[in-house]
């Protein structure tokens, strides 16, 4: 339901889903630039996560990189379809006014590179640092460890997945690399099978964005919108989770 612009946010979320929401402004209508965030907070893996996601499947097997990017594809796909018909208003015309093509002067590229530069620190790196610094604070305290413990009859018992999974993707709300390193080091320490690799990587990919990624998409949208896209991907990414873990169970996949 978006037209070719929503490209452009979309590429950009596979490096930095943070500065990616900001790109939504170049999309007309309101409804546009609400469908490419949930999609941008719903299955497009920053670059720091895609690398361990992409580095750990690549350990297993061919299959499994292939059952994850099927997974994450169609739920991207589907959500996709449902939301552009739930979503009102109409969708946008892609209309794009070809400038002159003309050498590029290499002071205009310095001095706009620059100004970019400077926005993006002013804008986006607070973000980052408020959330390392939420992780320090939690881990400090132990609420971290008190939230895994809540949590864990749904990583064990529906996930499937050790305990210490639930770190991990508490760890991936706060900065979502953090949660994908560990699930890396869980599985480095051979704690988790290639069935259980393949479970955790859909679900830390279907998995809420980062922290700076949802204070910025309630900068953007505001605050009910956030919380709203927080309330459903959460759950979808452990339901999507469970289902993969019962159908390659049910399917006798061994990597």
């Amino acid at each position: 339901g978006l037209n070719g612009k929503a490209v452009l946010p979309m590429v950009l979320g596979l490096g930095c889903v943070t500065m990616a929401t900001v790109t939504t402004r170049i999309l007309e209508t309101r409804r546009d630039r609400l469908l490419a965030i949930l999609l941008l907070a719903l299955a497009i893996p920053c670059s720091a996560q895609l690398g361990v996601v992409m580095g750990m499947l690549a350990g297993v097997s061919f299959s499994a990189t292939l059952i994850w990017f099927s997974v994450v594809l169609a739920v991207l796909f589907g959500v996709g379809w449902i939301a552009a018909r739930l979503i009102p208003g109409q969708r946008s015309t892609f209309l794009v006014e070809l400038p002159p093509l003309r050498l590029p002067l290499v002071s205009n590229i310095v001095v706009k590179t620059g100004a970019r530069l400077e926005w993006y620190m002013k804008e986006v790196v607070p973000f980052f640092l408020a959330g390392t610094f939420l992780v320090f604070l939690l881990d400090k305290v132990g609420v971290l460890t008190w939230l895994a413990g809540f949590g864990q009859p749904l990583v064990t018992g529906w996930l499937g997945l050790p305990p210490e999974a639930g770190v991990a993707f508490l760890m991936g709300f706060l900065r979502r690399d953090f949660g994908a390193t560990g699930l890396f080091v869980l599985a480095s320490q051979g704690l988790l099978s290639p069935l259980q690799i393949v479970v955790a990587m859909v679900t830390i990919t279907i998995f809420i964005p980062c922290i700076a990624a949802v204070m910025m998409i309630a900068r953007e949208r505001g605050w009910l919108t956030a919380l709203a896209m927080v309330a459903l991907i959460f759950p979808l990414a452990f339901l999507v989770g469970g289902i993969v873990r019962i159908a390659l169970s049910a399917a006798g996949w061994a990597a």
